[in-house]
């Protein structure tokens, strides 16, 4: 391997991978530093494989729960939680392997190590053997990303209290759990262990479940939580904590009376904390992130930062987007990097959370005059048929040229349908556009049609 490339990438994750891959497109000289494996948390201790497990809940969910009604008729039916553990494993395992092989192709230098920011221009990782070596580049791209933040006073030990990481590979599944912190990373587990028929109880300090939402999702998420038996306890501050060892014992307080819950384990997932490379460190936010300009690179020249380690959104979508929209203007002087403004969000749940663009609420908060089209997926024809009805479909339109400002989705593939108004949003089409297009009978995005139609008193079907 050369020693000296046109870029280094520090962090093999989204925004790392896609970084190195594009810079490659450029014809550039290559070299992406990563300490454990290609793809990152994403496709290694996130995305993808809590993917592979939130399918098999469903699966096991659909088979237990509405078999009989499609006049299914299952004797017997168990399952192996070893295998559902190491499918999701395998899963990943192919898709990091992916990765190492679209480095191959794209003649990037992939380098197992530890690295550090040893100058503006030199990056010293440190091999799995303790070996160090130096590789130099005319630029670096920070990509490291962010690991789980602790609770104080309840620190992660692996077994009884645990984060996103332990809680994909747990060899024993929990007979109880408390989950803390009611975003998508605790939704989704919750959602993934009482599948399977573990006690599972969430905590929020917020009012609702998922509180980035739309407060009507929000509602309707809880609604049918609790039509599951999932325990909710939103509204709810942890006041102490304790780890005894053999389970983990939280007191809770809302409306000034406490209460002490208690499981053989507890996930906190209470968010994330940036996990910043060794050496020279480029100008810090007051929370700890790396700060960029408008061009992606930070206080040191030459030295540019893309995905979770710059702040939020965390999310891998927008890693990727920073981080060809900052290898793009690194080796052209004339492109116009976007900083990200408009990007979508989803929860993997089921009934499954989609959204774009404003809440309601913010909506209102802006002073915003827009009007607000709903559609549920009671009246579609394809999600009655599924026998998957739950939710319905959102969208916020601004008044008085009729953009779409918002666009929020309860239900059955809510995460592939939320690409239709992100395309929309992008693209500044109005709602008399997404109206005049012919939207194919019977399928789910008909909801999208119906919901936009709806808030001019158009709708057919409802």
């Amino acid at each position: 391997m050369s020693s000296k490339y046109d870029l280094v990438v520090v962090g093999g994750g989204p925004a790392g991978y896609v970084g190195a891959i594009r810079a490659a497109q450029l014809g550039k000289k290559v070299a992406c530093v990563e300490k454990e494996r290609a793809g990152g948390t994403c496709l290694n201790w996130g995305c993808i494989p809590t993917k592979a497990l939130l399918k098999n809940a469903e699966l096991y969910h659909t088979l237990t729960h509405k078999a009989q009604e499609m006049g299914i008729k299952i004797e017997g039916l168990s399952y192996d939680w070893s295998t559902i553990i190491g499918r999701s494993r395998k899963v990943s395992d192919k898709m990091a392997g992916g990765i190492e092989f679209l480095f191959r192709k794209n003649k990037v230098d992939y380098i197992k190590g530890e690295a550090a920011l040893a100058a503006a221009n030199t990056v010293q990782v440190t091999a799995a053997d303790g070996t160090i070596s130096t590789v130099e580049g005319t630029n670096i791209l920070v990509a490291t990303g962010c690991v789980s933040r602790d609770l104080p006073g309840l620190p992660f030990n692996g077994t009884t209290v645990i984060s996103s990481h332990e809680a994909m590979v747990l060899a024993t599944q929990p007979k109880d759990i408390l989950i803390i912190g009611a975003g998508a990373i605790g939704i989704e587990f919750a959602y993934f262990f009482h599948a399977f028929g573990t006690k599972v109880t969430v905590i929020e300090m917020l009012p609702n479940l998922l509180p980035v939402e739309d407060t009507e999702v929000s509602q309707a998420l809880e609604k049918s939580f609790n039509k599951l038996g999932v325990g909710i306890r939103t509204g709810t501050r942890v006041t102490a904590t304790k780890d005894h060892g053999s389970h983990v014992e939280v007191t809770v307080e809302k409306d000034g009376r406490q209460e002490v819950l208690t499981a053989a384990t507890c996930l906190v997932a209470i968010g994330v904390k940036p996990l910043l490379p060794g050496g020279s460190t480029p100008a810090l936010t007051d929370r700890g992130y790396i700060q960029t300009d408008g061009r992606y690179q930070t206080s040191l020249r030459g030295v540019f930062a893309a995905g979770d380690i710059i702040g939020p959104p965390w999310l891998a979508h927008v890693a990727m987007f920073e981080a060809i929209q900052a290898v793009n203007g690194m080796f052209d002087a004339k492109f116009k990097p976007r900083k990200v403004d408009l990007f979508p969000g989803c929860t993997y749940c089921q009934p499954q959370v989609a959204s774009v663009g404003l809440t309601e609420r913010a909506a209102r908060e802006k002073g915003l005059k827009f009007k607000v089209g709903k559609f549920p997926f009671l009246a579609s024809g394809k999600a009655v048929a599924a026998a998957d009805a739950d939710g319905f479909v959102k969208v916020l339109i601004g008044e008085p040229h009729g953009e779409i400002i918002g666009a929020h989705i309860i239900g059955n593939e809510a995460t592939e349908l939320i690409a239709e108004f992100a395309l929309a949003m992008n693209s500044e089409l109005t709602y008399e556009d997404i109206e005049a297009t012919i939207h194919a009978h019977p399928t789910l995005a008909e909801a999208i049609h119906e919901a936009v139609a709806q808030a001019s008193g158009h709708a057919i079907h409802i």
